[in-house]
């Protein structure tokens, strides 16, 4: 018997995609020109599964905070927030998420996985219920396995599911805490956040929306979901992440409760893990600040989101069920998709193959992620390479969903 029995299945898996020569997991970045360009496994490359939604990983202004901090406050800081890690860059950033979101305080984590993964294990504990979305992020699904709460799934984006669980714990003494997502990941479809919001309030829960891939996409100001929709108001905690539309790397909660400070004092997430390098927050604090003042990039996002989307829409592609940032081809033969995902490369496309069972329908997916920095003529490469995937039949196949 040895401990690594248990990984027998993932090795055969691997072995099958090693004996295909197409190895689409892990693939290495080995350069980059720019948010849009790089070199991948030997190939130049449109880069359209990097989820840099703002395009701000190569800002001139981002780059120079980093490189100012680097110089001024060393590589790390070796530390956690509670012991010596928490500079005044960090207060800073928390300060601004604060301002920038409308809340009384914030609290800023390494990475989103432990962001959403500490606040869901620490605000809910033994004798409290958690109902999230069966689609949610893993750190999520993470987060309710430590925190020892009662954890029900109810049906992805169906309030009325929602509802009708929340309905069979009525009499329990614990708290309730409904958990959603803002744009979810894989097929890039929104929550019904307004109805959500609805069934929240009649039962009396709370909710905490994951807006890792809608900050910075909706709203008026770029806060999310709860913005675009106007129900800002009933969300008592939002978290997200850094490593999307900021292009750096971390993860916050913010809430209209003062008492979310408390839980520093209880989050091992938080608690035991080093804080961000001075480098990260530097650049993060610009790409907040770029974020609030030039809304013309989320408009040149949206404009190539709607372009790329409504050209694979009229090439017969199964889709997401509207445009979003997130633009996942669904292909339900394994082998056809691996062979897609190598075309679009030998192309100058690189996209994300996402394999089951990480996708939520079981299908495989080549997820494309739009960023406000591709230009017109790369949009137009990505729509010219899936036009030339499909021969006549398997256009007409496609067509047929």
């Amino acid at each position: 018997m040895s401990i690594f029995d248990k990984f027998q299945h993932l090795a055969a898996a691997r072995d099958e995609l090693l004996a295909t020569g197409i190895m689409p997991l892990g693939a290495v970045t080995e350069r980059l020109f720019s948010a849009t360009e790089g070199v991948v496994d030997g190939q130049r490359v449109v880069l359209a599964g990097t989820n840099n939604y703002l395009g701000l990983t190569f800002d001139p202004e981002c780059v120079q905070a980093a490189q100012r901090a680097l110089q001024e406050q060393g590589t790390g800081t070796t530390g956690s927030r509670m012991a010596n890690g928490s500079y005044a860059g960090h207060i800073a950033l928390e300060r601004e998420l604060a301002d920038f979101f409308g809340t009384p305080s914030a609290i800023v984590f390494s990475t989103g996985f432990l962001a959403t993964m500490g606040m869901m294990s620490t605000l809910a504990g033994q004798g409290d219920t958690i109902l999230l979305d069966a689609d949610c992020h893993a750190s999520i699904y993470e987060g309710t396995r430590l925190s020892g709460a009662d954890v029900v799934r109810f049906r992805h984006n169906d309030p009325r599911d929602l509802d009708r669980r929340l309905r069979r714990l009525s009499g329990g003494t614990g708290s309730t805490l409904i958990v959603t997502e803002g744009i979810y990941s894989m097929l890039g479809d929104q929550a019904p956040l307004r109805e959500i919001v609805a069934v929240k309030r009649e039962h009396g829960a709370y909710l905490m929306v994951d807006e890792a891939h809608s900050m910075g996409v909706l709203g008026a100001t770029g806060r999310g979901l709860a913005e675009e929709l106007g129900v800002e108001e009933e969300i008592d905690f939002t978290v997200g992440t850094f490593s999307k539309s900021l292009g750096s790397v971390g993860g916050y909660c913010t809430s209209k409760h003062p008492q979310l400070e408390l839980t520093r004092y209880a989050n091992r997430s938080y608690i035991f893990t080093a804080s961000l390098a001075p480098s990260v927050i530097a650049s993060t604090r610009v790409a907040l600040g770029i974020l609030r003042s030039r809304h013309e990039l989320r408009a040149q996002l949206w404009q190539n989101v709607e372009w790329l989307y409504r050209a694979l829409e009229r090439q017969g592609y199964k889709l997401g069920p509207h445009p979003s940032p997130v633009v996942a081809v669904e292909v339900e033969d394994r082998g056809q998709a691996l062979q897609w995902w190598k075309s679009l490369m030998d192309q100058g496309v690189y996209v994300n193959l996402v394999l089951p069972p990480a996708t939520p329908t079981g299908a495989c997916l080549l997820r494309c992620s739009l960023s406000a920095a591709h230009t017109p003529e790369q949009v137009e490469q990505i729509v010219s390479a899936f036009a030339s995937l499909a021969t006549p039949d398997e256009a007409n196949r496609l067509e047929s969903h």
